[in-house]
């Protein structure tokens, strides 16, 4: 990892998508396996995604909305992830039962529901749309969360544009990683290169001016 904030592509497609992710200097990508979701992918993909970057370092993240448990166990049987990713209404108890590290998303700022999963990563996307929309939102609500202890994954609506901007309205605690799919997709859903490169450009241009004192974004002198 080259910064103190995760940088995660979600919804990589192909082996070329996850070539590009590696190269633009993503720390995790992300394998959907919701079947409404246009970046769903198959079996046999996600196993060759997870073989191609085995050795890079990179983590793999495999996202379920509302699985089954024997859909769950299917897939990590098949395909060598490093951590889950359940976005739908998981319980904390079937949260639990996953053996990987989990990252739970919820709606926006949700303190309450932050409780509801101690000890497990929080992916914060748009309140009222719901993953994979690619909406903005109040990013600066997730300080508070941040605030209290919990280790927060920033996303919805993130893009190169805008992800300094949203880094800095959360203010000098900045959250375990940031997320973005829509925002670095070319045609048919897949990854551009140059948009990730781009995204992961901004994200550092952030944390070196978050460390001396800078806005992001706020040019020295």
């Amino acid at each position: 990892m080259s910064g103190s904030v995760r940088i995660k592509f979600c919804g990589i497609r192909s082996t070329a998508d996850a070539d590009a992710a590696v190269a633009a200097g993503a720390d995790l990508i992300g394998v959907n396996f919701v079947p409404e979701s246009p970046r769903c992918v198959d079996i046999a993909t996600a196993e060759a995604i997870c073989q191609q970057v085995a050795s890079t370092g990179v983590e793999r993240v495999a996202l379920f909305r509302n699985p089954s448990w024997e859909d769950v166990e299917h897939v990590l049987r098949r395909c060598d992830f490093d951590r889950v990713q359940l976005h739908g209404e998981e319980t904390e108890e079937e949260v639990e039962q996953v053996d990987l590290p989990v990252i739970k998303a919820i709606r926006g700022a949700d303190l309450e529901a932050a409780e509801t999963y101690p000890g497990t990563i929080l992916l914060l996307d748009h309140p009222s749309e719901g993953g994979g929309k690619g909406n903005a939102w109040d990013w600066s609500e997730a300080s508070e969360l941040i605030a209290h202890g919990h280790d927060v994954i920033l996303a919805g609506g993130l893009a190169p544009d805008n992800v300094e901007r949203a880094l800095a309205e959360i203010g000098e605690l900045l959250p375990w990683g940031v997320d973005c799919a829509t925002g670095v997709e070319g045609d048919d859903y897949h990854k551009d290169p140059d948009k990730m490169k781009a995204f992961v450009a901004a994200v550092r241009r952030a944390e070196d001016a978050g460390s001396d004192g800078r806005k992001p974004g706020e040019n020295e002198g």
